[in-house]
C-alpha cells in the first residue's frame, strides 16, 4: 500500500499572486459569527496569509 502526498486537495487560490493553495498550507480554522467556516492559510509563493478564494 502506498500513499502520495502530492494529491493533497486545494483550498482555492491566493487572492494575491494566484498560486494554488493545499490544504496542509492552513495556518488558522475559525466559524465566523454567521456559523461558516473560514481559515487563513500561507501562501507557498509569495508567502503572504491570506483566505484562499
Amino acid at each position: 500500500m502506498s500513499t502520495t502526498t502530492n494529491d493533497s486537495p486545494t483550498l482555492g487560490q491566493c487572492p494575491d499572486c494566484g498560486t494554488e493553495i493545499a490544504t496542509y498550507s492552513v495556518l488558522i480554522e475559525y466559524e465566523t459569527a454567521d456559523g461558516r467556516p473560514a481559515l487563513w492559510a500561507e501562501c507557498p509563493e509569495c508567502q503572504e496569509v491570506v483566505h484562499p478564494e
